[in-house]
């Protein structure tokens, strides 16, 4: 059967071959072929014929689940269910979402970041669970299916794959189906169409003027190269003739702008663009106040100010706990980061996670208390990457002690890590960016700069943490006139190792009793912030603390 398939002539390139195949047998039968234009048939074949097998091979393997959901379809009788009036309609099994499209779809929901995906059009599920593969943890895919049978049939594959979950399907009218999600003000980041041809321009212009596709999504469309029977002048094929018809009025379209990608039989993909004077009527643009708010601070969306592609940053106590989710967050959102920690050990394997997400990263070990350590830091990432943006002044030391019995030593070595190393940091980063007018600082303070915390004690942390905030202050007063902003971050009680140690498990439900979000915070808690404050959103915010504790410091 799977032999039988492959060679139905489907697609351009099978069409293209089955013609070169007859053209070859005729010039073989052929006395008067001369034996170069024979060679040149040859070699055409060979192209061409070759060219979906290795497509086949060069692509990721599908999962198991996908392959046993191709299999079920091909090797199903869907002549005879369609006669014992199980389907509506006879299905070609040729039409399923094969290997290579299921791979395309799963790339581009990576690509798009899509979370919610909107399918037109199911067939057996192939395409579906393929787009679900892609889907982070908490994304969905819609798929709208006429047939009733085929989601009983793609269930019992669905329950076998963990991402089967993802995946709804709704049964009965695709155009009803979009009316319910456009009432309910349902959007998705990605939409993929492989239903009837000739409603293709009615789904997409639905999609479109009900606002179902959101601000950056793209929809996909399959089957736009239709057995070339698109292009080609002679077409009568209803089906080709109306898939050409819908390619033409997205051609036209001002409101997106697409590509065809020769994948299989075609797959189209389309993404809104922004409003063009030369694309738009004056009409409509006059009903708009054409500004910043508009458009986007540098034609840039919100989101896209808050990225960081281009950065260099540094976070220190970057091996653990905080300084570690702050280091990921700068990566994530685009920055190339410094991991320094007085461990080189927990440095490197820091480093090694960014790398392993395709972060560019460096492992430095220092000790912030000591000067030559912190300018030898600077030093080491200027040489490295020629400048420093963003100043991430995390490392951080608390002692325990009652205020009678807290030694010279203790708030000495204390002062000398949370309150001097910080502000010898500021220093070194802050002549950095002073030069080049522009930089980012941000530290690490407590929400111990605002209350008490108890019942521990531990005065010299609490007193140098409030310390931090001042310094904050001063320096972002200072320097954002000069293109530098000052922000500190003042995080609760964190759920850390350290929290779950014999001294400190006893407090745990003491401390939850003070916050009114029931919980610790968790580090993944703090990174959005860290990013707000590295990013250009946050320019005109400086000597902050941003307090990040639950509500805490309320009660």
């Amino acid at each position: 059967i799977f032999y039988v398939i492959l060679k139905v002539p489907d697609t351009p390139v099978a069409i293209l071959v089955d013609i070169l195949t007859k053209a070859k047998e005729i010039a073989a039968a052929s006395g008067n072929v001369p034996e170069e234009l024979r060679s040149h048939l040859q070699k055409a074949m060979d192209i061409a014929s070759g060219l979906d097998d290795y497509l086949e091979k060069m692509t990721t393997q599908e999962s198991e689940p996908l392959a046993e959901l191709y299999t079920k379809t091909i090797s199903h009788d869907w002549d005879q269910v369609h006669k014992e009036g199980k389907t509506m309609f006879r299905l070609p099994k040729e039409c399923i979402t094969g290997h290579i499209e299921g791979q395309t779809l799963k790339m581009l929901t990576h690509m798009s970041q899509a979370k919610r995906v909107l399918e037109i059009g199911m067939f057996t599920g192939y395409g579906a669970l393929s787009v679900a593969e892609g889907l982070p943890e908490d994304g969905c895919v819609i798929a709208c299916e006429l047939e009733p049978y085929l989601k009983d049939f793609a269930k019992p594959i669905f329950d076998k794959s963990p991402h089967g979950k993802k995946i709804t399907v709704k049964i009965g009218s695709a155009m009803e189906t979009l009316k319910e999600l456009a009432a309910a003000g349902e959007q998705f980041d990605m939409v993929f169409i492989d239903a009837d041809k000739k409603n293709y321009i009615n789904y997409y212009n639905f999609i479109l003027d009900n606002n179902l596709l959101q601000m950056r999504g793209v929809i996909c469309v399959d089957n736009t190269l239709f057995k070339a029977k698109v292009y080609l002048e002679d077409t009568v094929d209803s089906n080709g003739l109306a898939v050409r018809e819908f390619n033409q009025f997205v051609s036209d379209d001002p409101r997106v702008e697409q590509v065809i990608i020769p994948v299989r039989d075609g797959i189209t993909v389309i993404r809104r663009v922004f409003v063009d004077s030369e694309r738009f009527s004056v009409t409509i643009l006059s009903k708009i106040t054409d500004d910043k708010v508009f458009r986007g601070v540098k034609g840039c969306p919100i989101l896209d100010r808050m990225r960081l592609d281009g950065r260099v940053a540094y976070v220190t106590g970057a091996g653990q706990g905080i300084g570690r989710a702050f280091a990921h967050a700068l990566g994530e959102a685009g920055a190339k980061v410094a991991v320094v920690d007085l461990d080189q050990d927990k440095a490197e394997v820091v480093a090694k996670e960014l790398f392993l997400k395709g972060i560019n990263s460096i492992a430095i070990r220092a000790d912030i208390s000591k000067p030559e350590d912190v300018q030898m830091m600077v030093d080491k990432i200027v040489s490295k990457w020629r400048t420093i943006h963003i100043a991430c002044n995390n490392a951080g030391i608390n002692m325990n002690s009652a205020s009678e019995d807290t030694s010279l030593e203790e708030w000495d070595q204390t002062f000398s890590v949370n309150l001097r190393g910080t502000f010898m940091c500021c220093q070194a980063a802050g002549r950095v960016m002073l030069n080049q007018g522009y930089g980012k600082i941000i530290n690490t303070a407590s929400m111990a700069s605002l209350i008490v915390p108890h019942p521990q004690k531990q005065l010299s942390y609490n007193t140098s943490k409030a310390g931090v905030v001042k310094l904050t202050q001063t320096l972002g007063t200072e320097w954002i006139d000069r293109g530098v902003q000052v922000n500190c971050i003042s995080p609760g009680i964190v759920d850390t190792p350290l929290i779950h140690s014999e001294n400190l498990r006893p407090l745990v439900q003491r401390w939850l009793s003070d916050i009114p979000a029931g919980r610790l915070a968790q580090v993944t808690d703090l990174q959005a912030a860290v990013v707000f404050l590295a990013c250009d959103a946050s320019d005109y915010m400086t000597g902050h603390n941003l307090v990040i504790e639950g509500g805490q410091s309320l009660w």
